[in-house]
C-alpha cells in the first residue's frame, strides 16, 4: 500500500477513537449529574440560576426549581448544568492570617527597602 494511504487511515483511526472516548466520557458525566439530581439539592441552571430542585417529573422531562422563598420555575430537566456541592473550609485562622497579610484596595504596603530608592526624604536642605 501507499504510505499516503497508510497514514490517512492510522489519523482516521486516531479520530474515530477520541470521538468515542468523548462519548463515553460525556455519557458517565449525564449518568452522575442524573445521580446527584436528587430533590433538596443545590443546582444551577444553564444560565446560571440557583435554586434549590424542589421536583423532579420523569414523564413530561421536567424540574421544579426554587430560586428565591415563593419563586419556583418549571424548567426542561436539561436545563439544570450541575448539582451544586457545599464548599468546606478546612480552617478559618488559615484564612484569616491570609486576609490579614494582603493589602485592602487601594492600600500602600510600607516597604523597608535599604537601598535608599524608597520615597524617603533626603536631608538635602
Amino acid at each position: 500500500m501507499d504510505p499516503i494511504t497508510l497514514l490517512m487511515l492510522a489519523v482516521l483511526a486516531v479520530l474515530i477513537f477520541f470521538m468515542f472516548r468523548n462519548s463515553r466520557k460525556r455519557q458517565r458525566d449525564a449518568a452522575s449529574l442524573q445521580e446527584k439530581m436528587v430533590v433538596g439539592a443545590e443546582v444551577m441552571t444553564n444560565s446560571g440560576v440557583y435554586g434549590t430542585l424542589l421536583s423532579i417529573d420523569e414523564e413530561a422531562n421536567q424540574v421544579l426549581v426554587e430560586t428565591t422563598p415563593g419563586t419556583i420555575l418549571r424548567l426542561h430537566r436539561q436545563t439544570v448544568a450541575r448539582v451544586v456541592e457545599p464548599e468546606t473550609h478546612d480552617s478559618d485562622e488559615s484564612e484569616m492570617s491570609e486576609i490579614g497579610d494582603n493589602p485592602e484596595f487601594g492600600e500602600r504596603l510600607d516597604h523597608d527597602d535599604n537601598d535608599g530608592s524608597s520615597s524617603s526624604k533626603s536631608s538635602n536642605d
